[in-house]
């Protein structure tokens, strides 16, 4: 599979179209798959819910656009923040 600016315009399309202003775009075959491999397009104005993965770990690879990362402790404190900027 290439992920180009193509693939990378249709999901970006595709989740400015959402109601949630964000799409994703599985490159593993199967769902429960133990590798969950995806592209994420965020559009500006979507919020992604504070969550775990306690078995799982999550990467990020920012291919553009710029986006902040958060980090929470258990009770919901922020303890740390980054804003990541492909071009920067």
């Amino acid at each position: 599979m290439l992920i180009d600016t193509k693939l990378l315009d249709k999901v970006s399309c595709q989740a400015a179209e959402s109601p949630r202003l964000r799409m994703n775009y599985n490159l593993h075959e199967y769902l429960n798959a133990p590798a969950q491999r995806l592209l994420n397009a965020l559009e500006p104005g979507t919020v992604l819910p504070i969550h775990r993965h306690n078995n799982t770990d999550e990467t990020y690879i920012l291919l553009r656009g710029r986006i902040d990362v958060m980090f929470y402790s258990a009770d919901g404190t922020e303890t740390d923040r980054f804003y990541l900027n492909p071009l920067t």
